[in-house]
């Protein structure tokens, strides 16, 4: 019931929210006469907080529509390149009308962004693709929420999500593409590229993993200590909950990602709560620079979406209780997890400083899993001052990380 208590709660507050947003431009509004009456911006402040409080966030767009490649501003198109139930392939198509462009970025490599899926949408690493489109193809797994996806089709596991990796990977060529995992996914990246090699098929041509749980036994985090003195059955009985009727989903069993917020700013509420209070702050003042970056913020924060019930719980057995992967124990649709037969893929793993949600350590720990990749086609960069977040988004990934993760990729671009 408590998914549907969210709902009801969700449309009393819609039409009180929608309110709250009018009333904050009306009185905000300096031709408006209403506008210069005393207390006005206080109460414009006031309903503009009210209205965020209360207001719904949908998956926010990429919005990327031009990037400086080659010397050249070049116009970005967003393409479906493979589109699977659970999750979309994008591609993010370079155009440009000069020629010599056009042949230089012919040549340049192919990357395979895959974003998490562990409550916010992909736009989360919407600073990670902007980047990476001066210097590359690009491709990112824009995964969808699960409340969208009806019952009929079927259960989706973490297993099924090591397929979609194989199958992204083969849609655009193992020997054309460079493929960077981003937090969670490290895991199923790692896998799917393992099993790939134990079977013998061409794998990418190297993979970058950045602050990802490859060993959660080394420096554990808060995040890690939740998932191992909590049993699975805890998981199963408090977080996993029936999508209601007015979705496509109703039915399926989710993790919901109102509660997944609930427990990201419950993890800090004092910050969140000042952010909060200087944002009515800045709106009194007048500071509109701030409050927009507020604004901006919190639309990315706020969008969550929910997660298959069977893929949330298997992973929280298999990466964060029973440790499968660097136990050498885990086997996939009846394959046995060898990272060890990976021969012809590069690998750079990347880890914060100060990362409080993978600990350092624990992407390093793919080195000694990956003992068949040459020692001299794997580097490993601790990123100083960098905490989760600044490895993949900010002045310290644009200035600090993408560098030298260029700079890999583009030294293993020859098959």
């Amino acid at each position: 019931m408590l998914y549907q208590i969210h709902e009801w709660q969700r449309a009393i507050l819609g039409p009180l929210s929608y309110f709250a947003q009018a009333s904050a431009r009306v009185l905000a509004d300096q031709t408006n006469p209403l506008s210069h009456l005393p207390g006005a911006q206080r109460a414009a402040a006031g309903y503009e907080l009210m209205y965020r409080l209360g207001k719904e966030y949908e998956k926010p767009e990429f919005g990327i529509h031009s990037v400086m490649a080659h010397g050249q501003r070049i116009a970005i198109v967003e393409q479906p390149a493979l589109e699977l139930p659970f999750c979309q392939l994008k591609r993010f198509k370079r155009f440009s009308d000069d020629q010599d462009t056009i042949e230089k970025m012919k040549n340049d490599p192919a990357v395979l962004v895959v974003a998490p899926l562990s409550g916010h949408h992909a736009t989360l690493l919407r600073d990670t693709v902007r980047s990476l489109l001066s210097d590359h193809k690009v491709y990112i797994t824009d995964w969808t929420d699960a409340r969208m996806v009806p019952a009929d089709q079927g259960a989706f596991h973490l297993d099924d999500y090591v397929a979609y990796i194989e199958q992204f990977i083969r849609h655009i060529g193992a020997r054309k593409v460079h493929v960077i995992s981003v937090c969670q996914p490290t895991v199923p990246v790692l896998a799917a590229i393992s099993l790939m090699a134990a079977r013998g098929e061409e794998t990418p041509l190297s993979m970058t993993m950045m602050g990802g749980p490859i060993e959660p036994r080394s420096n554990p985090t808060g995040v890690n200590n939740l998932a191992t003195t909590q049993p699975l059955s805890w998981f199963k009985g408090n977080v996993i909950h029936t999508v209601p009727a007015n979705y496509p989903g109703h039915g399926r069993e989710v993790y919901p990602g109102f509660l997944q917020h609930a427990g990201f700013v419950a993890m800090n509420p004092s910050r969140h709560m000042n952010s909060h209070w200087d944002f009515y702050l800045n709106l009194m003042r007048g500071d509109l620079e701030d409050a927009q970056a507020h604004r901006k913020f919190y639309d990315e924060y706020n969008a969550v979406l929910d997660m298959p019930a069977e893929y949330y719980l298997d992973t929280i057995n298999t990466v964060f209780q029973q440790f499968l992967l660097p136990r050498g124990l885990w086997d996939v649709n009846g394959e046995r997890v060898k990272p060890s037969a990976i021969k012809d893929t590069a690998l750079l793993t990347v880890e914060g400083e100060l990362d409080d949600i993978s600990g350092l350590g624990q992407t390093e720990a793919a080195h000694d899993l990956c003992s068949g990749i040459p020692a001299n086609h794997r580097s490993h960069k601790v990123i100083e001052g960098a905490g989760h977040y600044g490895i993949f988004s900010g002045r310290r990934w644009r200035e600090t990380v993408y560098p030298q993760v260029r700079d890999f990729i583009r030294r293993f671009n020859e098959a």
